[in-house]
C-alpha cells in the first residue's frame, strides 16, 4: 500500500509503516500545485499531512487516493466535502496534542499576567522598569473561564487546580454531571462563563457551527482589563471584534492562531490583531510543537494507517455518515463460499432497491458467516424467497425494520 507523506513526521513512525508493508513516498515540502502532482504521479492510497492544506485538486488527482490522515486534532485544512463527494475518507488524531495546547495556554495566560514578553523585550534593550512589571495580579482565586471541554479544554481545567483558579466552562456536550465530575462551574452560555471569569480561554473545533462564535456580543461580556487567550483555530473568533475589544475594553491578549496566517514554516506576515494596541502577545500556530505531542500523534498516525491496510476500517473518521439512511436490516446466514454475496447484492439491484452499509461477519473457522445488509426499502416476500432458494449455500434469510 502506498503512502505519501507530504509534511513533517516524526522519524520514529517511519519504520513501524514500513514494517507494516506500506511502500512510502516522504516529500515534507510539498504544497499546493507540487502536492497535487505528487498524488497524480504516485498514486498513493493514502495521504499524511499535518499543517498542509488539501483541496479538491488534490483529492482529484487520483483515484487510487481513498484515505487522508491529518497527523493532528483540527482538519479544517482539509476540504473534508470534497472528500466525502468522492468516496475519500479522513481521520484525525484527536486528543494527542492536549497536554502540550494546555500547557502553551497556560504559558501565556502566566505571560499576561507578568508580562513577560514587554519586559524581555525592554531587558534586551538596556531598559529596566521594575515599577512598570511589578504589577502582575495574580492567578490565584481568578476565575478561569474554558469555553469547549473536549480533551484540550479538560486539560487546561486540570491545570488550572494546581493553580487554584475556580473554573466555569460552557460546551455544547457539557452536562451537570459531567461539569460536576470536572469539579467546574456550568455556563448556559459562552457569554455567560464570559461575564464570569476573570480570564477567557477558548479550545473549539472549528466547525460551521463554530465559526466567529466568540463575537463582539461575547468579548463586551468580559470585564475590563480580562484575559483572552485563543490557541484553538482563528475561525472561531471575530479578530475585528477581538481587536475593538483591546482597544476599548483593556483586554490582555494570547494568541496561537490568526486569520490568513502562512500555511509554511516561515514567511513574512504581520497580523492584524497585534496592531491592536495593548498587551497582545502571540506564538506561532505551535500549540501542539511539542516532542511529546507530536510522537504521540506519530504514533496515532501509525496506527489509523496500519488498522486501515489490515481491515480496511478507518478510526478516527471524520467524514462518517452521523446517521445511516438505512430502514431495514437484511440478515443471510450463508456458507463462506463464493458467489452467496453476488447472488444476493444481485436480487437486491433487481428490486430497485439500494444498499447503504454492509458487513459479512465471517464465523469461527470460517465455514460459515452473516452477511449484514442494511436497505433503505424493504425487499418483497418474493425476493427474499428468491434469495433464499436462489443458492445452496443460503441457510436463512431474515429481514427487519432498523430503530
Amino acid at each position: 500500500m502506498k503512502v505519501l507523506i507530504a509534511d513533517k513526521f516524526e522519524r520514529e513512525g517511519i519504520d513501524p509503516l514500513k514494517a507494516a508493508g506500506c511502500e512510502l513516498i516522504i516529500d515534507p515540502e510539498l504544497k499546493d500545485e507540487s502536492l497535487r502532482d505528487a498524488i497524480a504521479r504516485h498514486g498513493p492510497r493514502v495521504l499524511i499531512v499535518r499543517g498542509t492544506s488539501v483541496n479538491e485538486a488534490m483529492l482529484q488527482a487520483s483515484d487510487k487516493l481513498s484515505l487522508v490522515v491529518r497527523a493532528g486534532a483540527g482538519f479544517n485544512t482539509i476540504d473534508v466535502a470534497a472528500a466525502s463527494r468522492r468516496s475519500i475518507l479522513v481521520a484525525n488524531c484527536p486528543g494527542k496534542n492536549a497536554v502540550a495546547v494546555a500547557e502553551l495556554t497556560f504559558g501565556l495566560i502566566l505571560a499576561l499576567d507578568r508580562r513577560i514578553v514587554d519586559g524581555t523585550v525592554d531587558l534586551r534593550s538596556g531598559v529596566w522598569r521594575k515599577k512598570e512589571y511589578g504589577k502582575a495580579r495574580g492567578l490565584k482565586g481568578r476565575t478561569l473561564g474554558v469555553v469547549g471541554v473536549g480533551q484540550i479544554g479538560k486539560a487546561v481545567i486540570e491545570r488550572a487546580r494546581a493553580f487554584e483558579m475556580p473554573v466555569v466552562a460552557w460546551s455544547r456536550s457539557l452536562t451537570k454531571g459531567r461539569a460536576d465530575d470536572l469539579q467546574v462551574t456550568l455556563c448556559d452560555s459562552p457569554a455567560q462563563a464570559a461575564e464570569r471569569c476573570d480570564v477567557l480561554t477558548v479550545h473549539l473545533a472549528a466547525t460551521p457551527d463554530t465559526r466567529g462564535l466568540i463575537n463582539a456580543g461575547i468579548l463586551n461580556r468580559l470585564k475590563p482589563g480580562s484575559y483572552f487567550i485563543n490557541t484553538a483555530r482563528a475561525e472561531v473568533v471575530d479578530y475585528k471584534a477581538l481587536a475593538a475589544a483591546v482597544a476599548e475594553r483593556s483586554l490582555r491578549v494570547g494568541l496561537d492562531v490568526y486569520p490568513g496566517e502562512p500555511g509554511g514554516g516561515e514567511a513574512d506576515f504581520v497580523p492584524e490583531i497585534v496592531k491592536a494596541g495593548g498587551v497582545v502577545y502571540g506564538t506561532h500556530h505551535i500549540g501542539a510543537s511539542t516532542d511529546q505531542a507530536q510522537m504521540a500523534i506519530a504514533m496515532e498516525t501509525v496506527r489509523i494507517v496500519t488498522e486501515y491496510k489490515r481491515t480496511g476500517r478507518v478510526e478516527n473518521c471524520v467524514n462518517l455518515c452521523a446517521r445511516s439512511p438505512a430502514k431495514f436490516m437484511l440478515m443471510v446466514r450463508h456458507r463462506n463460499r463464493p458467489g452467496v454475496l453476488a447472488h444476493t447484492l444481485n436480487e437486491i439491484s433487481h428490486a430497485g432497491v439500494n444498499v447503504e452499509e454492509m458487513e459479512n461477519v465471517i464465523c469461527e473457522s470460517a465455514e460459515s458467516a452473516c452477511a449484514q445488509i442494511k436497505l433503505d426499502a424493504p425487499l418483497a416476500d418474493a425476493v427474499l424467497a428468491r434469495i433464499q432458494s436462489g443458492n445452496e449455500h443460503v441457510f436463512a434469510v431474515t429481514q427487519s425494520p432498523i430503530g
